[in-house]
């Protein structure tokens, strides 16, 4: 059967992979309900397209932190490929490549920076938790500049591992097989079997609970690279971004991994942005399955998404080739929600392209022009 859009890869990874590693990446925290409405609050979002516009040429290409892309559609960090894929994040990177777009490597991967970097050429940002050694991060970090990464994308929402309970019930721990690659020579690339999640007992060991605003300006003094804040879910803290110097925010609930019944990264959006004030971009992750998804996010202000399920899932079916036609077919469908909508270039994306269940009701016709 002839896959049509991003969803189906989904059933198609459930069949593939064993339970404990398809839950892993399937699943979200607690009752879930923010995974569902990361997904569901799409739908509260309309368009008004305008018509009777030339739109024989349509433009997607755009830049990122000043690195020219084919699309606004980015890979976000998955950990541990691998488990989808024997090719894992190798074969992400290529798809990501010959798809013109930038890739970002999960600390927690399967492979490793210099690995990830042997593929060829490519655009790729580095994922960063911080560990307890701030060594080890500082090493990390040269590690990453030295392979050729560009930005630094700093998790900010995993003091500690969010409340997931299939991987608790699975008593989820990394297969024997595999290694954190890029900690594999400072012992920390192993993960132990535990009585919970063998993953939330690694990040309670390893990982720095006393990350603060502070430790983002610290950053900046052992790297040169630009650091993106990943998981800014308010307009206080895209301020907080902005004064602690950060190249960029990614809207971002970690998957709906974390804290249960915040709001989907669609919702938190328009907020955020309007806090950065165009001074930094925002980027968003979480949910975003069709081309439809990629504008109503830059018609609420984003520069851009990333997408992280639709890739293991995609990779656990078909490898490489997989996540070459998730983007491709999210390429072609945001392409055409273009030129439906009448708009030839990202810049022609505009608020007034939308109507939202949150506008009031004036607004919903006759939006400000």
């Amino acid at each position: 059967m002839e896959i049509t859009n991003v969803n189906e890869y989904e059933a198609i990874a459930k069949e593939k992979l064993p339970k404990m590693v398809y839950d892993y990446y399937a699943s979200g925290a607690e009752d879930q309900w923010t995974l569902q409405e990361n997904r569901n609050a799409f739908s509260r979002i309309l368009f008004r397209p305008r018509i009777l516009l030339d739109v024989s040429k349509i433009d997607m290409t755009t830049t990122v932190l000043g690195f020219k892309i084919s699309m606004p559609i980015m890979v976000a960090p998955t950990a541990m490929q691998k488990m989808a894929h024997p090719e894992g994040e190798y074969a992400t990177a290529r798809a990501a490549s010959a798809a013109g777009t930038i890739m970002t490597l999960s600390s927690w991967a399967t492979s490793s920076v210099e690995e990830v970097a042997s593929t060829g050429p490519g655009i790729r940002f580095f994922q960063l938790y911080v560990y307890k050694d701030r060594n080890v991060v500082a090493q990390l970090v040269r590690r990453a500049e030295r392979a050729g990464f560009k930005a630094i994308a700093l998790t900010v929402d995993t003091p500690r591992l969010g409340r997931r309970e299939s991987d608790i019930k699975n008593r989820f721990t990394l297969p024997p097989y595999l290694t954190l690659k890029n900690f594999e020579g400072l012992d920390l690339g192993k993960m132990d079997e535990a009585n919970d999640s063998g993953l939330a007992s690694y990040v309670a060991g390893q990982i720095d609970r006393t990350l603060s605003w502070k430790d983002v300006q610290w950053l900046q003094t052992i790297t040169k690279l630009p650091i993106l804040v990943k998981g800014v879910l308010t307009a206080e803290d895209a301020r907080m971004a902005v004064q602690a110097g950060a190249a960029g925010i990614i809207v971002s609930n970690h998957g709906a991994r974390q804290l249960d019944y915040v709001p989907a990264t669609i919702i938190a959006l328009e907020e955020v942005v309007k806090a950065a004030e165009g001074k930094i971009p925002v980027f968003l992750d979480g949910g975003v399955r069709r081309g439809t998804d990629v504008f109503k996010a830059l018609a609420l202000g984003a520069s851009g998404i990333f997408i992280g399920r639709p890739v293991v899932f995609s990779l656990a079916a078909e490898g490489e080739a997989g996540v070459r036609k998730v983007l491709q077919m999210m390429r072609e469908e945001f392409e055409l929600t273009m030129a439906l909508s009448g708009c030839t270039s990202l810049k022609e994306i505009t608020r007034n392209h939308i109507v939202t269940d949150w506008d009031a009701p004036q607004a919903r016709l006759v939006p400000k022009l």
